[in-house]
């Protein structure tokens, strides 16, 4: 089967990839005028933190199709929920978002789903 340490660490680096471009797009909407209106998009997409989003998220897809090239998307797709445990550690850490202990206990669930499904899969 196609489970070679090469694909896990592309399907890691693709869940890290889809984390930072999820921070970057917060880091553009704090630093946008609000949208209230059509006329307030110019002042989003003047952000240079949307395009370096919007370009993480470009090379996220590129990568995604390279694994799925490679490894079933049933064992690939498992990884995407890593971004759920790795966004909210980076807003804690780069916007002060308190983060309580239902997201740890979540995080570690969705941990051990994965690895269940990976240990199933073998």
């Amino acid at each position: 089967m196609a489970r070679s340490m090469a694909n896990m660490v592309g399907l890691s680096a693709f869940a890290f990839i889809l984390g930072a471009g999820q921070l970057l797009f917060k880091a553009a909407a704090d630093r946008a005028p609000a949208l209230t209106r059509w006329a307030d998009i110019p002042g989003l997409v003047t952000q240079p933190l949307l395009w370096l989003a919007l370009a993480l998220y470009g090379c996220a897809t590129l990568l995604w199709i390279y694994l799925l090239q490679r490894v079933p998307l049933s064992e690939a797709y498992p990884f995407a929920a890593l971004a759920f445990v790795l966004v909210p550690l980076g807003a804690a850490a780069l916007f002060g978002e308190r983060l309580s202990s239902a997201h740890f206990v979540g995080s570690a669930l969705i941990i051990a789903g994965i690895c269940v499904i990976g240990l199933v899969q073998r």
